[in-house]
């Protein structure tokens, strides 16, 4: 019988989960065993799971799951240096060189574990079953307008934390730019047409932004990209990968620009790969942005757990995406499961020797 463990998340301000109740009774009564963890942050309570079917273990107990069990989180493990001997499905942010996640993935090598990464669970055309995109996005573009208006009255952007709903999220983001006074910012966004765009652009346009959206067919020629100095705010939705351009070199700090925020939102700042060079470290909710160059002012927005300041929309919409393949465990080793243990085996094999 499959063996999903439902681990409670160990990172700080980390209140989503990827299954809900609905689903886990779904799973149960496919003939699969369920384990969710208890959890003080996790913002479903244990007794909907409870009454779902699963079993319910203590929090962060999954070490001690049976060796079969499937350990399902969403962020990183405890940097503890221990072996890792269980298959884990979670973001491992592993495969594109960041210096943890080679740590985690020598963690699997020596327990004798795997990772099937989120990131990389995709369907047969190579595009992601599920992902937060969209929320990662919505969140992302508030916090940066935020950082924003705060360096319009000439502060940085003040610690953030979970808001109760979206709409609730667009009107403090819209408080604050009423209280910076002037016109609304020029925003550009690359990966438009993905659901980080998407998400970035709707708040945007909420909130009455001329909004310039741009995808593959207007940065396939590389670079450089001298339109982006002339939006006040510039939101990064693609995530960096082998080829993709620089979007913002180092230089553009001491270029002539009316670029004042920069939203990182795909946030890959120690990835060989990133789009955005003006930084080299992750922002958080108590500093949510980086102020990178001083006359003109440039702020960087790259909190990489975004999706966490709406952890209920955001957790229901990425469960009902993953729901269908969770149901397709019992087949491991086949779809999207089978493609992302390749992965895995491919990377440790050729790059991680």
């Amino acid at each position: 019988m499959t063996h999903l463990w439902v681990r409670a998340e160990q990172r700080a301000n980390e209140d989503r989960v990827g299954v809900t109740p609905e689903g886990v009774k779904a799973l149960v009564a496919a003939g699969l065993r369920v384990t969710v963890e208890e959890s003080r942050a996790r913002v479903i309570g244990i007794e909907g799971y409870r009454a779902a079917g699963a079993e319910i273990a203590l929090e962060n107990s999954w070490p001690e799951a049976p060796e079969d069990a499937l350990i399902f989180g969403l962020k990183e493990l405890p940097e503890d240096g221990t072996p890792l001997r269980h298959r884990h499905i979670m973001f491992g942010h592993a495969f594109k060189g960041q210096p943890l996640g080679q740590l985690l993935l020598k963690r699997f090598v020596a327990g004798g574990g795997a990772l099937y990464d989120l990131e990389y669970l995709v369907d047969d055309q190579g595009r992601r079953v599920a992902a937060f995109g969209y929320w990662a996005g919505y969140a992302g573009a508030a916090v940066t307008l935020l950082s924003y208006a705060a360096q319009q009255q000439g502060g940085l952007c003040a610690p953030v934390s979970v808001w109760p709903s979206a709409g609730a999220m667009e009107a403090s983001v819209r408080d604050a730019l009423d209280a910076a006074g002037g016109a609304r910012p020029k925003a550009l966004v690359i990966g438009a047409l993905g659901r980080v765009g998407t998400g970035a652009s709707d708040l945007c346009e909420k909130l009455g932004l001329q909004v310039t959206k741009w995808d593959m067919a207007e940065t396939a020629h590389g670079g450089p990209f001298p339109q982006l100095l002339e939006h006040e705010v510039f939101f990064n939705c693609i995530l960096a990968r082998p080829g993709t351009p620089v979007f913002v070199p180092a230089a553009a700090r001491l270029e002539p620009r009316k670029l004042r925020a920069i939203g990182d939102i795909a946030c890959d700042p120690d990835s060989d790969f990133s789009p955005v060079k003006v930084y080299d470290r992750v922002t958080d909710w108590q500093a949510p942005a980086l102020r990178v160059h001083d006359d003109p002012p440039l702020d960087v927005m790259a909190i990489d757990n975004l999706p966490s300041l709406l952890p209920r929309e955001s957790s229901e919409d990425f469960a009902a995406q993953l729901l269908p393949h969770l149901l397709a465990l019992p087949a491991l080793d086949a779809g999207v499961w089978g493609r992302a243990a390749d992965t895995y085996t491919t990377y440790i094999t050729e790059e991680l020797a």
